[in-house]
């Protein structure tokens, strides 16, 4: 009998005179879903970050002098599509390391040869953990475009 009341607590509850089933069942999965969300919600905050994009015609490699390539013709032969990333860190937001300019990332894109890059999308991003005290944090700009190979005359 006293197995019974104890049974009848945990799946009836009574509540205004009504036998309302499953209440502390259904307490135990909304605290389980509230759990899951401040989790979440918790993630986010730690980790948070914003990006940019924008769309360039044509880019050079570092070495090169675009002002040659733009103002005699050069015939080109397209190698293929391409894609580079430079990244620069910072630790408590004074300890910086790496380089994450555009000529890095399109230097890493065309590694493997040619000499420029045309259709090129230039994305930036910034990602921080802990975004308040800026504990850790990178910044990376990703290249994306048509490598190039120029002709000689």
């Amino acid at each position: 009998m006293l197995l019974d009341y104890a049974y009848s607590m945990v799946v009836h509850r009574k509540y205004y005179g009504h036998v309302y089933p499953g209440y502390f069942i259904e307490n135990i999965e909304r605290r389980f879903i509230m759990q899951k969300t401040i989790i979440v919600l918790v993630a986010i905050f730690f980790i948070a970050g914003c990006s940019s994009t924008g769309n360039l015609g044509m880019v050079t490699k570092s070495q090169a002098n675009p002002t040659s390539l733009l103002t005699t013709s050069h015939s080109f032969k397209e190698i293929g599509l391409v894609h580079g990333r430079a990244c620069r860190f910072f630790l408590l937001g004074v300890a910086p390391w790496g380089n994450s300019t555009v000529s890095q990332a399109t230097d890493n894109a065309l590694a493997n040869g040619g000499d420029a890059l045309i259709n090129v999308s230039v994305t930036s991003s910034l990602y921080g953990f802990v975004p308040i005290y800026n504990i850790f944090c990178y910044t990376c700009t990703e290249v994306e475009g048509i490598a190039i190979e120029l002709e000689a005359q």
